[in-house]
């Protein structure tokens, strides 16, 4: 995982999202119900219709328990952990080109392989309501598109050498790359709208909520297969320092390997569950087709409100783009091991799991946005932070080429710290979410909003990192081509090749820190009067008018 981590975001909001979004779906289905009464903060006060419940015997009905339910949410479990490799292994592709030092221009393009978790809302109406009803509703899309995601790695594991050019030395097919990589991760985000649909039929409706823990849980173990064990083990100086007693020029796992073993997993785990496991008719909860889920769409997007929130989360993330996208990246780059930085996840997980149950405390009220506001500005300054880490890297590099257990400890902290900033202001998004959306379409609504906020991240971050190079001045010095410019990757390697030495003179990443600090800096002046605005909107400003 590196520093930060593209994926974690987009996760951890997904699982919040998804807590989320069944809160409000329960909401709109007893919406008509007299002893059902929505709260400031967006919750159900459900007092009266439990106390109703209890009278009539029927509470125990609702008590979570497993009986009956284990296989399932072990199937469900195992499921979210198979989506999770895709995008483990998308995201350690990054740090390995890192550390092959591919041009920032190859990153930026590679960053759109991350693209299609931000944009299943334009999809998932269709994998929704166009299915075989013989085959199943869910697994009309989930079987096919596992197999698929099982036989691109295959077909990847045979060529994965020769585009990575691992055996050449070569400059890695970033194209080959990014098309394989976009595939796999756009076929995840097929088959978590798939899971997700299914989860709610699959589990009764008294163990419904376990559907939000197996994907979180799932998810976040897939990714650290997929992500932080293959860099891990895929790296010769790791397996060589901590597993082998004789070292050896490759890591114990290979991606050809890797890639190979997950695509026969998918296909084999694939067939089980298209011939063992039956799926429940749920065609009865269709409450509209295709062309009125976009019309919905469409009809939120034009609300006044919807539209200035919309150009707020759309621009917010720009300010820490330069920090958060190519900060992990600076410190491959400067002679920090790939696998030591994906290590760091490890300690990161218990903080990513309490921090949103402490931030959701100060986010529950009628202003959740105010977290975000204070939030804002302290993100700011970790990112400046992650500038002067990225500064001292060099500094700090041992004569061997390692760096010391402190220098570790104090990356570790500031990632630490980040992450309350993170939060801070993902979880009030998601709260303010959850209060202005329409419990009659409560999970269009929500899943709208979020996927204009994960854009939100997404534009920004491929466009810093293709500009790094491009405000970068570096000039060779001595050898035949000395004077002449190498910021580029090619460049350095003709200067290094005429026996000179590329000394960067400009370093495009603290042009782009600042340039993104101080448009961040404007962008809080300007926009938090606005925010404070839209918090006090009265709820219908947030509704739509049935037609």
């Amino acid at each position: 995982m590196s520093l930060p981590d593209w994926e974690e975001e987009a996760s951890a909001q997904k699982s919040l999202l998804n807590l989320g979004r069944n809160e409000i779906k329960r909401r709109g289905r007893q919406r008509a119900a007299p002893t059902s009464v929505v709260t400031g903060n967006g919750s159900l006060d459900m007092a009266s219709s439990r106390s109703e419940e209890k009278v009539n015997g029927f509470d125990d009905e609702l008590t979570p328990r497993l009986a009956g339910d284990r296989l399932n949410v072990l199937l469900l479990l195992f499921l979210y952990v198979l989506q999770g490799i895709p995008l483990g292994l998308a995201g350690s592709i990054p740090m390995i080109l890192s550390s092959q030092h591919v041009s920032y221009h190859d990153q930026a393009f590679f960053s759109l392989v991350f693209w299609p978790f931000s944009l299943k809302l334009i999809w998932a109406p269709i994998i929704d309501s166009v299915y075989s009803k013989s085959f199943g509703r869910r697994k009309s899309w989930l079987v096919p598109t596992q197999y698929l995601i099982g036989a691109f790695m295959l077909l990847l594991s045979v060529f994965a050498d020769q585009v990575m050019d691992r055996s050449n030395g070569k400059s890695p097919n970033i194209y080959v790359i990014t098309v394989a990589f976009f595939m796999l991760n756009f076929l995840a985000s097929v088959q978590d709208i798939a899971v997700d649909g299914w989860a709610l039929t699959m589990l009764s409706k008294r163990n419904v909520g376990y559907a939000s823990t197996c994907n979180s849980v799932g998810q976040t173990a897939g990714y650290f297969i997929g992500n932080v064990l293959f860099l891990a083990f895929e790296s010769a100086e790791f397996c060589n320092k901590y597993i082998r007693s004789t070292p050896e020029p490759l890591g114990i796992l290979t991606l050809t390997g890797y890639l190979w073993f997950w695509g026969i997993v998918f296909v084999v785990s694939t067939s089980f569950v298209w011939f063992i496991k039956t799926e429940s008719d749920d065609s009865h909860d269709e409450t509209e087709g295709v062309l009125s889920a976009y019309w919905t769409l469409w009809k939120i997007l034009k609300l006044p409100s919807v539209m200035k929130l919309c150009i707020i989360l759309l621009s917010s993330k720009a300010a820490f783009a330069a920090a958060e996208a190519v900060a992990g990246l600076k410190l491959i780059e400067y002679g920090v091991h790939k696998e030591q930085l994906a290590l760091l996840a490890i300690p990161m997980v218990p903080l990513q799991v309490v921090l949103p149950i402490l931030v959701s405390k100060y986010t529950a009220g009628p202003k959740p946005m105010d977290m975000f506001l204070k939030s804002y500005p302290f993100r700011m300054l970790m990112g400046i932070e992650f500038a002067l880490l990225v500064w001292i890297t060099p500094k700090m590099q041992l004569a061997d080429g390692t760096f010391p257990a402190a220098y570790y400890g104090l990356v570790l902290l500031s990632y630490a710290v980040h992450q309350v900033a993170l939060y801070g202001m993902f979880v009030s998004v998601m709260g303010f979410f959850a209060r202005i959306s329409d419990p009659i379409i409560g999970g269009t609504y929500m899943t709208l909003l979020n996927t204009v906020y994960n854009l939100g991240g997404n534009w920004p971050n491929t466009l810093v990192l293709s500009l790094v190079d491009d405000l970068t001045w570096a000039t060779c010095t001595e050898g035949t081509l000395s004077g002449q410019a190498c910021q580029k990757p090619e460049q350095r390697e003709a200067c290094k090749s005429a026996g000179g030495s590329c000394s960067t003179d400009v370093d495009g990443f603290y042009v782009q820190m600042v340039i993104c600090t101080v448009f961040g800096l404007f962008w809080f002046r300007f926009f938090r009067k606005r925010i404070s605005a839209l918090q006090d909107l009265p709820e219908s400003a947030w509704r739509i008018r049935a037609k």
